[in-house]
């Protein structure tokens, strides 16, 4: 499983107040508890732009796991400066030195980090489940019409592309049975 850019940087920002999913926490660690429970590996991945002056340059503190999320002590946290976890992280080797072939996607943006590293990982051969309701986001604006699309647009547009090409789209309650 690999929790990705749950971070306090994001909850920083005007646009969290219309968050698509306030309960994320919850439900990231649901899925932290299935993977513990089976014995299987949690990764934690931060994202940080040093230098930046902004909620992601860890000077200022945010670059940090929002509170409620805990690794344990022997759970790689990586720190990343790219939008997929791998690019820029020893994820991949990490990841095949423990023979990890199935991964579980959480975190923050559901269409941005969450999506490019379920992408980049199925091209590496990994096998994919990207778990909508353990990820989130916020309105996203196109760049030139200024056209928001909302949140359950971003999502649904996220599932369009992933499922059966890159990704099994599923949900915390299906995975654990609840």
């Amino acid at each position: 499983m690999i929790v990705i850019d749950a971070q306090e940087s994001f909850r920083q920002r005007p646009n969290w107040a219309e968050v698509s999913n306030p309960g994320v926490v919850d439900k990231v660690n649901q899925l932290v508890d299935l993977t513990r429970d089976a014995g299987d590996l949690v990764v934690w991945v931060l994202h940080s732009e040093p230098g930046s002056g902004d909620v992601f340059d860890p000077a200022l503190g945010h670059v940090r796991l929002i509170d409620g999320l805990k690794p344990l002590d022997d759970e790689p946290v990586l720190t990343k400066t790219a939008h997929n976890a791998f690019t820029t992280t020893n994820l991949q080797q990490t990841l095949t030195q423990r023979g990890v072939r199935e991964l579980l996607i959480s975190g923050i943006r559901t269409e941005q980090c969450c999506e490019t590293t379920t992408r980049v990982g199925s091209d590496l051969g990994f096998d994919m489940t990207f778990v909508t309701d353990a990820t989130a986001t916020t309105p996203l604006p196109h760049w030139r019409t200024g056209k928001v699309l909302g949140v359950e647009e971003v999502i649904e547009r996220t599932e369009y592309v992933l499922a059966g090409r890159f990704a099994r789209i599923s949900d915390v309650a299906t995975l654990t049975g609840s």
